[in-house]
């Protein structure tokens, strides 16, 4: 096969132009090309008055492929990816904890290995998880253990469902490809930013539940790690809080994909002597603008069905050394409430695959250093800064889980807000008006004000005095590592694989679903 790059098509132009455009590049006729793949396809808005999609393709063609590939620099050879898994037929089952992207990937390739994975999960299937998530966001009641951080698909389930990631591992092709077989939109597999949305993602992890079933796995909902049992220094069990009670269950072999807010489980770690540190993570809040605005920004004219809704992604460097960026940015979403304990206000940001919200929302962050934090003395620190503005934020809110907020325009002037202007908020249950600079520390404050002229020098309206600001965005990253060996095993717990986002070793679904696979292959090679 041939990958041929730099392909551009206008917006409207049909891709089937595509095979001609490619044969163009190889100097050959187009009834030489035999077959045609899209490998990536992303759009170029740096110049508005010349907007065009820019494609990457692998063909295959009747003839000599060294021969056409000396008359062409924008051609390279390529062949189809592959991920094999070796196959595995151990004594003791091992066990996953977390069914979030790192545990749902660990648990698939170590059942497609026969390992038979036995998965404890805190939360609920996404059917029952959803519609706690739905009544709790309509005012119903908050539950500590099925919210939108803990359960089936983990707090990404509830997201965009964004799949792009700045790491360049090849296992990356093989969640794409896995996500695409049970049942995201085939155009994963080559855009440049590759989203599955929230309505379609809740089914798409329900599939993957299934599919480690049927290799032999197990997934145990409503069933809590609450201790580790050790012979020597090697991992031995665990001890579980299940729906009946709870109960020792023997394990040599377990990897920790608990997710950046399952706090209870560090503290338990914490306890237990398991060696980790505290890692810089970041906060702020979300940053809510008209998404016609975004477009009209990006495109420079008004979005028509030839482009998609427009996205960002920004960062600032501050003359005092400070610096902020956006995270997590949502076309055509909704800021979404995420807490996990009870008393605690926290948020996110939510799209769903078609992205036809009135809104725009990203996470507007400062990152915060180990040395920031209150509390230097132990390596949670981080975690109990978060969860004391994440209480404030209940407080503030008026005590029943709505959040603070307030508009672009007032938090520059130190102004309270007393309602929204032409940017509705799209949080639920709801918001309450009120000054930031009340909650949020002035470590944060302080570089905010700085950023968003900054950033709106870079985005044209991105600080609208109307756009609206809701607060507090704590969890974008864990801000703990748990340590790990060359061979991802603790160096204190032969045995025990902290993986994925809450062990600090990723920053996303598919770098958590990547992180998975390895800590899956390190099992599988200790077999």
């Amino acid at each position: 096969m041939i990958a041929v790059s730099n392909l551009k098509l206008r917006p409207g132009e049909p891709e089937t132009k595509l095979k001609a455009l490619a044969a163009k590049a190889l100097r050959i006729p187009e009834g030489q090309i035999q077959s045609l793949e899209l490998r990536k396809k992303s759009l170029d808005a740096r110049k508005k008055d010349d907007l065009h999609w820019v494609y990457s393709v692998a063909v295959t063609i009747d003839g000599n492929e060294d021969a056409v590939l000396k008359h062409c620099k924008q051609a390279a050879k390529t062949k189809p990816y592959r991920y094999d898994i070796p196959q595995v037929r151990p004594e003791s089952r091992p066990v996953v904890v977390g069914f979030g992207p790192a545990g749902m990937f660990a648990a698939l390739v170590l059942a497609k290995a026969g390992a038979k994975p036995i998965v404890l999960e805190r939360g609920q299937d996404a059917v029952t998880r959803t519609k706690q998530v739905e009544s709790f966001r309509d005012g119903g009641k908050f539950d500590p253990e099925n919210n939108v951080q803990f359960g089936e698909g983990g707090a990404g389930t509830f997201s965009d469902g964004k799949l792009a990631t700045g790491t360049h591992d090849s296992r990356i092709r093989w969640v794409l490809e896995q996500f695409a077989e049970h049942g995201a939109p085939e155009h994963i597999l080559w855009d440049a930013k590759p989203h599955i949305g929230t309505d379609v993602l809740v089914d798409v992890v329900q599939r993957i539940r299934e599919t480690v079933i049927s290799l032999g796995g197990e997934v145990r909902f409503g069933h809590r790690l609450i201790g580790l049992e050790q012979t020597g220094n090697a991992l031995s069990a665990l001890r579980v809080q299940g729906p009946e009670g709870v109960y020792t269950l023997p394990a040599d072999r377990a990897i920790l994909c608990i997710g950046h807010s399952a706090r209870d489980t560090f503290e338990m770690l914490h306890a237990a002597q398991l060696p980790m540190d505290a890692k810089a993570f970041s906060m702020g809040v979300r940053i809510e603008q008209r998404q016609a605005d975004v477009d009209l920004a990006q495109y420079g004219r008004t979005r028509g069905d030839d482009l998609p809704p427009a996205d960002y992604s920004l960062h600032v460097k501050l003359p005092d050394g400070g610096s902020a960026y956006t995270f997590c940015m949502c076309p055509g979403g909704e800021v979404f409430a995420a807490a996990s304990e009870p008393g605690g206000v926290v948020t996110n940001g939510m799209s769903r695959s078609k992205r036809d919200g009135e809104n725009a929302n990203a996470a507007l962050l400062v990152t915060l250093q180990p040395e920031d934090f209150p509390d230097q003395s132990s390596p949670l620190g981080g975690m109990y800064w978060q969860r004391e503005i994440e209480q404030r934020a209940f407080q503030m809110g008026g005590r029943n889980y709505r959040a603070p907020a307030q508009l672009v325009g007032d938090f520059l002037a130190h102004t309270p807000s007393t309602g929204p202007r032409t940017v509705a908020p799209t949080y639920r249950p709801g918001v309450r008006w009120c000054e930031l600079h009340n909650l949020l520390p002035e470590r944060i404050t302080g570089v905010l004000e700085q950023a968003l002229p900054a950033l709106g020098r870079k985005l044209r309206g991105f600080d609208g005095p109307d756009n609206v600001l809701t607060a507090p965005e704590t969890r974008s990253s864990s801000p703990v590592r748990i340590r790990r060996d060359e061979d991802l095993c603790s160096p204190a717990l032969t045995g025990f694989y902290p993986c994925g986002e809450g062990a600090g070793y990723a920053g996303g679904i598919t770098s958590a679903a990547v992180d998975g696979m390895r800590c899956a292959e390190a099992v599988l090679k200790s077999y």
